[in-house]
């Protein structure tokens, strides 16, 4: 699995730091980061609720 981002659409609302710190993170500057683009597999399932759950719909998985 690959996290992929739509930087022209996120607005860094941050659900998805939220749900999932430690892959998403969102700087003081409103920049979304991700720190593990292809997270490890006990991870997935949270990576997958948060990339659903983007208000936006700026991320997607490469499976």
């Amino acid at each position: 699995m690959k996290v992929k981002v739509d930087y022209l659409v996120c607005e860094a609302n941050a659900v998805c730091m939220g749900l999932a710190p430690e892959v998403f993170e969102v700087d003081e500057e409103d920049n979304l980061h991700v720190l593990l683009p292809e997270p490890p597999a006990d991870m997935q399932d949270r990576v997958r609720h948060a990339v659903r759950s983007c208000p936006k719909a700026a991320l997607s998985l490469e499976e």
